[in-house]
């Protein structure tokens, strides 16, 4: 009787402790696995415990039965050990799946940042290389817009000049 309702006491925590999960993942999944069987160890624990000061024999000694009656409870407490260890190491498998994950991204992450820096450097090297050009391209135009200018000043000298001598041609003619 106490043995079922005790069955019945942590089926209900575990619902409870299912409702407040807030994390639906894996982890948190096995980790309230885990809590329960704890729960249930501790119970049965103390199970053992009253067990064991139960004395239904003659002269307050205890019968066959009180010692059977520990030793189911006790089994019972290591089928359940054996079950937390079970649960744990699915426990630890999830973990070390998640420290892989975490692993593997920060490497996705600092790979990508590689490439970043590679891309912004190549960049910069070609935008230092557009400018030089556009300097050279701009000294160049200056240049050539002071010939083009000597050009004109000297196309305009010599047009006043021979508009001069021919002025002077038809005055003397």
């Amino acid at each position: 009787m106490l043995r079922n309702l005790l069955f019945l006491f942590f089926i209900c925590l575990s619902c409870n402790a299912l409702a407040l999960q807030t994390d639906t993942s894996a982890y948190q999944t096995q980790r309230l696995r885990i809590n329960a069987l704890l729960a249930e160890r501790s119970a049965k624990f103390g199970q053992y415990e009253q067990s064991l000061d139960e004395r239904t024999g003659i002269f307050g000694f205890q019968t066959k039965k009180d010692i059977r009656r520990s030793n189911e409870i006790l089994r019972q407490i290591v089928l359940n050990d054996n079950n937390i260890f079970r649960e744990l190491k699915t426990l630890m498998d999830y973990k070390d799946l998640r420290v892989t994950t975490v692993k593997s991204n920060a490497e996705q992450v600092d790979s990508r940042v590689r490439n970043y820096q590679l891309a912004i450097k190549k960049l910069q090297d070609q935008n230092e290389q557009l400018r030089n050009e556009v300097k050279s391209q701009q000294k160049g135009k200056v240049s050539t817009n002071i010939i083009i200018i000597l050009l004109l000043i000297a196309l305009t000298v010599l047009a006043w000049f021979f508009l001069k001598k021919f002025g002077d041609l038809k005055k003397g003619a």
